[in-house]
């Protein structure tokens, strides 16, 4: 995977920067099918197969191919990230390993936060718990999910404290062994980061990520402590969510500069998680980033990423086409949530020109 992103960044270096505003072109001049992305918008407009979406774009090749917005909806209005917040918070935990301020995933979690010396269920799993387990959702806490009555459910209800009750949450198993979805542990993360950088991530991302990608337009929920909601938080328009899929496309390399280091990158993407009852083309998880098959009407060799949040928010990368496909939605049901990753790979895939 290296060799393939070190060749696509080299063969985009000459591509354009949407710093300022997004350059564009037709899908024809960028080898795409435009008769079949045009009926994937029809479909998506009628909202019968595809229901309660809002946006669509796709980039190629650097370029806006496809812009569409639904539902009322305009480029300018910011939009939930949903989860698609964590794949950001991994990016700002890179950034600050690489300035030297984290030293690494293999740093125990309990040493951010030397002045808590009263943290709840302390024993020796939870003392082994590693930044990377947070980052591959094998915590090894109670936390989860899904229901009023989970722990996540409870945190989002407090106005302070995040940091402390996911802290304080019970061990079930030892950390690093089971993949459990977790955003209590992403969550965490702002509090990690401003233990070693002082600032939390919404302050660390409007010093060193957000300016230098041109993204001034931004909101991110927060709690009474000035916590952001690192695991969901964050709204962003939909053409600077493209911004950031581009930046992790070409290696984390922005105009002339390196802002994320290519190995973080690659190890963000890498399956260190495999699903053996994969669904729906989803085949792991590597640092906050999903992991999908390849476009199997190509090689079949380079994973498809995706950043993917609650209600149908995605990034999606394809590095073997370069391409950045955004969704942003309001969808009411799992399975139409998931609808994106159906047409990614029955329309916007196919549409691909060889």
């Amino acid at each position: 995977m290296i060799c393939q992103f070190a060749l696509l960044t080299l063969l985009t270096l000459q591509a354009p920067w949407p710093t300022e505003t997004w350059p564009r072109s037709t899908p024809e001049a960028q080898k795409l099918d435009a008769a079949r992305l045009s009926q994937l918008s029809d479909l998506i407009r009628q909202g019968k197969r595809f229901p309660d979406l809002h946006g669509l774009l796709i980039v190629r090749n650097g370029y806006l191919v496809l812009e569409e917005y639904f539902a009322g909806r305009q480029a300018d209005g910011l939009h939930t990230l949903q989860s698609v917040s964590k794949s950001f918070t991994s990016a700002l935990v890179g950034m600050a390993i690489d300035q030297g301020k984290i030293l690494g995933v293999e740093e125990k979690v309990l040493t951010f936060f030397p002045g808590m010396k009263d943290i709840r269920n302390r024993d020796a799993r939870k003392e082994a718990m590693t930044l990377g387990d947070l980052l591959t959702m094998r915590s090894g806490t109670d936390y989860h999910e899904g229901h009023s009555g989970t722990p996540h459910a409870q945190l989002n209800r407090l106005d302070r404290g995040w940091d402390r009750f996911v802290l304080n949450r019970p061990m079930v198993r030892s950390p690093g062994s089971r993949f459990r979805y977790d955003s209590g542990g992403v969550i965490l993360m702002s509090a990690i980061l401003k233990s070693r950088t002082g600032m939390h991530a919404d302050a660390f991302a409007d010093r060193y990520l957000f300016p230098r990608l041109g993204i001034s337009q931004r909101r991110w929920f927060k709690n009474r402590d000035g916590h952001p909601h690192t695991g969901g938080g964050l709204y962003l328009r939909p053409q600077d969510m493209a911004k950031f899929g581009l930046l992790y496309l070409r290696g984390g390399r922005w105009e002339d500069q390196q802002l994320i280091s290519a190995d973080w990158v690659n190890e963000s993407l890498k399956k260190h998680v495999e699903f053996q009852d994969s669904r729906q083309h989803t085949t792991g998880y590597g640092y906050l980033w999903w992991v999908l098959e390849p476009d199997p009407q190509g090689e079949g060799r380079q994973d498809i990423y995706a950043a993917m949040g609650f209600r149908a928010q995605y990034i999606f990368l394809v590095p073997q086409h370069d391409m950045v496909v955004v969704v942003t939605g309001g969808t009411r049901n799992g399975v139409d949530q998931r609808r994106p990753i159906e047409f990614l790979y029955t329309h916007i895939l196919p549409a691909v020109i060889p």
